[in-house]
């Protein structure tokens, strides 16, 4: 059954790009370009990160972290947008990132991307999950339900949640899509009704401290960053916004399951970034006006959200918003999981991890692939655990592995852009997609890339997330010694040249084994 607007032409079109990459079409091709954005827009979800690290902000810089860093961060996180956006129209694959950087240099380079582009969606899964178990704490939990925070209350609802974000994955690409897009139009809603209720509850309109800075760091900001000079603690403000937009690689990893998807996929991935940038702007200014006073909310810390919310806002309105945060909140822990499980089949398809063939098998019956969705939800519950029981000095585990989630991700997306800067108009990448922005534009954003990476690589590791320059580099040694010991010799990489025509006829097979007929040759 065609979508409205999607003829066998484009399908056979897309099918084309796909065998022309060496891979046979196996997921069900069922997203618009709406819902294509909805996947990213949900991860990327304001209402999860913009209001979890909420007090990287106002424990932080104050007023001014939100009027003008907001804005700031945000333009850091779409100058990667833009620039994968150009590489994702030529090249629409599930796994998006580590065919980008494997066919714009090399196995190694593809290998590199793939390890910590998954490291960073698994450990962001976790984190994303941990955020939602604390926002029901917050607003049911603790209060409604007298239920304490500890390590087994945290792990049981975070495997009875993670699980139903696998169990809905794991039913098809369907169900999960009606979700998602279900969550783009509740993140819009919710957000617009928590602005208009925190304006509403204001005492007054002080503009002027959307623009003031302030240096909150130490005990005056509930201790959320360490002392710490004010353009400092502005700078580590950022981490909100940028932690916040991320995981629009959604978009490219749902490529395989997109309509149209060298057009839908780029077009999707930037529009995610700007409508969560303005959504987020104004719910989080409006946020900002209702605060009864900045010094107060400062001290409160992390609990700030919660506080203000108690302080200002009518118990039943309250409350009615707390649920629809909450859901929105699930519904972006199964939109990550869902990319999660496309980076993991993408990359055993080519064998690159252990136990490839298992997880790269895609469900005849329900057409997604089954092994990894569920690998990658244990996992990230597995990590969140295993960091629960560790803290490094005052500062738990946690803290510093969202630190490092944002450096790994955001390394994963810099090292396919950073190939393509050297790799355009050579023989590697020579035909551009339908969504092509010019060598000149191109080339800009992908240096604008490489100096926001250096920049929140530098952020990423200062106190309290020291810790995390450690865990950096321990793990670039590791990875180093797992490629020249094991996977330089053993990893072939994804197919290429005459690779892609002997593969012909594994396609045909793989097609027929899901039920997969037409497209065009």
């Amino acid at each position: 059954m065609a979508a409205p607007g999607y003829s066998e032409t484009d399908k056979s079109e897309d099918v084309k790009v796909l065998h022309s990459m060496g891979y046979a079409q196996e997921l069900e091709r069922r997203m618009s370009q709406f819902s294509n954005f909805a996947v990213s827009f949900s991860i990327i979800c304001i209402l999860s990160g913009g209001i979890n690290s909420l007090a990287q902000a106002t424990s932080g810089a104050g007023g001014a972290a939100i009027g003008i860093g907001w804005p700031l961060g945000c333009f850091v996180s779409l100058v990667f947008a833009v620039a994968m956006a150009q590489i994702s129209s030529a090249y629409p694959t599930a796994g998006g990132l580590y065919h980008w950087g494997s066919i714009l240099g090399n196995r190694f380079t593809g290998w590199l991307t793939a390890w910590f582009n998954l490291l960073g969606l698994v450990t962001v899964l976790g984190a994303i999950n941990v955020g939602t178990y604390y926002f029901f704490m917050g607003a049911f939990g603790t209060p409604y339900l007298a239920l304490e925070d500890t390590t087994t209350t945290r792990i049981i609802f975070l495997a009875i949640i993670t699980g139903a974000q696998a169990l809905v994955n794991h039913m098809g690409i369907g169900l999960t899509a009606k979700l998602t897009d279900f969550s783009g139009y509740l993140i819009f809603a919710t957000a617009i009704a928590l602005a208009i209720v925190c304006l509403a509850a204001a005492d007054t309109y002080e503009f002027s401290r959307l623009f003031t800075f302030a240096n909150y760091s130490g005990e005056a900001g509930g201790n959320v960053w360490p002392t710490n000079s004010a353009t400092w603690v502005f700078l580590l403000g950022l981490l909100l916004p940028i932690y916040t937009i991320t995981g629009y690689d959604a978009s490219a990893h749902t490529s395989e399951e997109t309509l149209k998807a060298a057009h839908s996929v780029p077009r999707a991935m930037v529009g995610s970034v700007l409508w969560s940038a303005l959504f987020g702007y104004i719910m989080l200014c409006a946020f900002v006006l209702m605060l009864p006073n900045m010094d107060d909310a400062a001290k409160q810390g992390w609990n700030v959200f919660f506080w203000a919310m108690s302080e200002q806002v009518h118990p039943v309105i309250k409350d009615i918003l707390y649920l629809a945060i909450l859901v929105a909140q699930w519904l972006c822990g199964l939109a990550t999981v869902t990319s999660v499980s496309r980076m993991i089949f993408a990359f055993s398809r080519d064998g690159g991890l252990p136990g490839s063939k298992a997880l790269a098998k895609v469900s005849p019956t329900y057409r997604t692939p089954v092994a990894a969705i569920w690998t990658g939800s244990v996992l990230a519950v597995l990590f969140v655990w295993g960091s629960s029981l560790v803290s490094i000095g005052d500062t738990p585990v946690y803290t510093i592995v969202v630190a490092c989630t944002v450096i790994f991700l955001f390394f994963s997306f810099t090292i396919p852009i950073a190939l393509g800067l050297f790799a355009w108009g050579t023989s590697k990448w020579n035909v551009m997609g339908p969504w092509n922005l010019g060598e000149g534009m191109f080339k800009l954003f992908a240096v604008l890339s490489i100096i926001a990476m250096v920049l929140i690589f530098v952020i990423g590791v200062q106190p309290p997330n020291d810790w995390a320059l450690y865990i950096t580099v321990g793990f670039l040694i590791v990875t180093a010694i797992v490629w020249f010991g094991f996977e330089a010799r053993r990893f072939q990489g994804p197919p290429i040249g005459d690779e892609v025509a002997k593969r012909a006829a594994e396609i045909a097979a793989a097609e027929r084994a899901v039920g997969e007929t037409g497209g065009g040759h």
